[in-house]
């Protein structure tokens, strides 16, 4: 498949960024009549590689009895996973299907590998209005066909340990910023008395890009900032997104709620790890319920992201970006015909029902919501965010890049406050303005 070169130079520097690039493996090739096998890049959405593999082996067995088509899968750890797509739309050798962070929908959209849902493929898989409006509108960009479907649905939550709240003397879990950065206060302790905290208020993967990029997205938009402005622009050092990630670095550095070495974590599974281990009290993810009940750790609870205001609204009142796993079909796809399919099984009521319990997310298509599974006070409040507090990833052909320059800034950032430096609105707003300079500088 071929790319243009405005989008390549887009990509690099998300490609440089994010670490050295993989070799793919290869999508199924030749007449779409004769190819019975798929390649299906999975993201991994399990406590483990070996968790993801068997769940969807189980499921995807079903579409294999029902189609006669074996589906091959590799399960990507997020680390590599979109680095890895670029290297796919780069050579032109990659899956049939994928799975894809919905935020990066619109810069992979830009790149035409791609199939478009329009027409007779987005009639293939079902059409458009089974799906839940939020979450079918993170595709692609607005106006433009979108190059990838919904999948699983996810927002961000405040997870925190109930008896640890109650032994501190906490009634009810933080409305406000301020709140939770004074709860988290009182939860950082030293429980055994030899000089040393061992138990903290608040754990995070201060080493994920995406996560960070999170943050800024949500403490950004809170505090009345933006990554871009209306006309496209990047805007990562304006007021408010410099104000945001101030306070999300200060947990670790000012505030001192966060174990230094929580800078050096890359992932969701080593927030649940020490969460469930007593470590920390609270944190923020987006489906640690699979990964908690490995551990069985039932101790916990879910509530709302704290905002600057309790009662706030509209952008000032985003708890959560409207997130969720997204498919996409390579172009190249030995098997057009075949790939549609396994789209509309993956995004079936009892694909939908069976894969959103075992990975502790929600369903992305309306039906599937008469199980009872998705009744619980836990779904509905991710309802509850998604419809009255979350905001969609700024929809740009820049965004993959954005979340890995802004996301690296934030990165070192927490890197220097786990040192013991002294991190100022400054040197917040300096680092915020190289990545602004680096993204202009590739347009």
């Amino acid at each position: 498949m071929r790319t243009t070169t405005k989008w390549l130079a887009a990509v690099a520097v998300g490609a440089m960024t994010i670490g050295g690039m993989t070799a793919c493996s290869s999508s199924s090739g030749g007449d779409a009549n004769s190819t019975k096998t798929l390649t299906y890049w999975a993201s991994n959405q399990a406590p483990t590689i070996q968790g993801d593999q068997k769940v969807l082996k189980a499921e995807l067995a079903k579409f294999t009895d029902e189609t006669g088509i074996k589906v091959n899968i590799e399960v990507i750890p997020w680390t590599n996973l979109y680095n890895k797509i670029l290297t796919a739309v780069s050579s032109g050798d990659g899956p049939d299907v994928l799975s894809i962070g919905n935020t990066w929908a619109t810069s992979l959209q830009s790149s035409g590998a791609f199939v478009p849902f329009e027409g007779d493929a987005l009639k293939a898989i079902g059409g458009k209005d089974k799906f839940i409006a939020s979450s079918y509108a993170t595709g692609g960009a607005e106006g433009k066909a979108p190059t990838s479907v919904p999948l699983y649905g996810l927002s961000y939550s405040m997870y925190y340990n109930t008896k640890m709240f109650k032994a501190a003397g906490i009634d009810t879990p933080p409305a406000t910023w301020d709140e939770f950065v004074a709860d988290a206060k009182k939860l950082t302790k030293d429980t055994d008395g030899d000089g040393q905290i061992d138990q903290w208020g608040v754990t995070m993967a201060g080493s994920s890009v995406s996560n960070n990029a999170h943050q800024a997205f949500v403490r950004g938009l809170q505090n009345g900032g933006a990554l871009y402005d209306a006309d496209g622009k990047p805007t990562f050092a304006s007021d408010g997104e410099v104000k945001g990630i101030k306070q999300w670095v200060d947990l670790i550095g000012a505030d001192k709620v966060v174990n230094p070495s929580d800078a050096e974590s890359v992932n969701g599974s080593d927030m649940a790890a020490t969460f469930a281990d007593g470590k920390a009290a609270m944190f923020f993810d987006q489906a640690p319920g699979a990964s908690l009940a490995a551990r069985n750790f039932t101790d916990y609870a879910a509530a709302p992201v704290p905002m600057e205001t309790a009662d706030a609204t509209g952008l000032l009142g985003t708890q959560s970006h409207v997130a969720g796993i997204n498919l996409s079909i390579f172009k190249n796809t030995g098997n057009l015909s075949g790939s549609e399919k396994l789209v509309k099984f993956m995004t079936s009521v009892p694909a939908q029902q069976s894969l959103n319990k075992s990975f502790a997310s929600i369903p992305v298509v309306t039906d599937a919501y008469d199980d009872p599974a998705f009744k619980t006070d836990a779904i509905k409040l991710k309802q509850e965010i998604l419809k009255d507090h979350a905001q969609p990833m700024p929809l740009q052909v820049s965004e993959g890049q954005m979340e890995t320059l802004v996301g690296t800034a934030i990165k070192n950032l927490l890197a220097q406050a786990a040192q013991g430096k002294d991190v100022s609105e400054s040197d917040v707003k300096s680092a915020l303005e190289d990545a602004n300079s680096q993204m202009t500088a590739s347009q």
